[in-house]
């Protein structure tokens, strides 16, 4: 920071307000943009081919933070500040429950025998020439809102060319109101198939094309990126409250 042994060095307040600085400003959304203005004007973004796929941030907050809606959940404790709560025989859900920390955020699980978490969910769209993002969001975890968002990012992307393009995904997109939006906007959804228990809405049609492989593994991509944002760059748990400041 060059500081010397004998300098002073700043307040502790100064990091939280330039934080808030940096936020308030969007100059880290100004900066992305730049860097893919950059990145296009060097003809190293792809315009026809991308992958979409979420991951869950977590919140800042504890189970005991998530009582019954008007209501805490507390037994006497010799500690008022840390008061015990138990939850053994209590079944907690998003419709009857509320986080104290965070209203908006919601109970959420990956998948069956995970641990159900109160998180967010973070949205990110990649072009497959290098991987570059292209387009984000943040929501809160339903089990909409990956498609939901999904569409929302490949509709500002596809709006700026009339190119028809490609869309990459996981199993969690193969469903038959996505996958009919998608083809009815001009997007080829190359997804995985979910034929577990059910019939999956993307066919022989699309399957039989190498492309669609190749799509596939481009997914890894992203997961790649997402592993860097929670172990490096501390995306892992938001300090942050609420889907605006994500």
């Amino acid at each position: 920071m060059g500081l010397s042994t004998d300098d002073q060095v700043w307040n502790h307040p100064t990091f939280s307000k330039k934080r808030h600085r940096l936020l308030e400003g969007d100059l880290a959304e100004t900066f992305l943009a730049k860097v893919l203005d950059l990145a296009s004007s060097h003809a190293l973004l792809s315009d026809e081919h991308f992958t979409v796929d979420e991951t869950l941030i977590e919140v800042w907050a504890g189970q005991r933070s998530f009582p019954k809606r008007g209501k805490v959940s507390k037994t006497k404790s010799d500690y008022p500040d840390n008061p015990t709560v138990s939850f053994p025989e209590e079944k907690r859900t998003n419709d009857t429950h509320q986080s104290t920390t965070g209203a908006e955020a919601q109970l959420w699980r990956k998948g069956e025998g995970k641990e159900s978490k109160l998180s967010f969910m973070g949205h990110v769209l990649k072009e497959n020439r290098h991987g570059l993002v292209v387009a984000t969001r943040d929501t809160q975890a339903t089990g909409l809102a990956e498609r939901g968002a999904a569409e929302e990012m490949i509709r500002s992307i596809k709006g700026k060319s009339p190119l028809h393009v490609t869309l990459g995904g996981d199993k969690n997109y193969d469903t038959g109101d996505f996958v009919s939006q998608m083809r009815e906007f001009g997007v080829t959804p190359h997804v995985a198939q979910n034929n577990t228990n059910r019939k999956s809405a993307i066919d022989v049609r699309t399957t039989r094309h190498l492309e669609c492989e190749i799509r596939q593994r481009k997914r890894k991509i992203l997961e790649e990126g997402f592993g860097w944002l929670k172990t490096i760059a501390l995306l892992l748990k938001t300090g942050h409250k609420g889907v605006a400041r994500g």
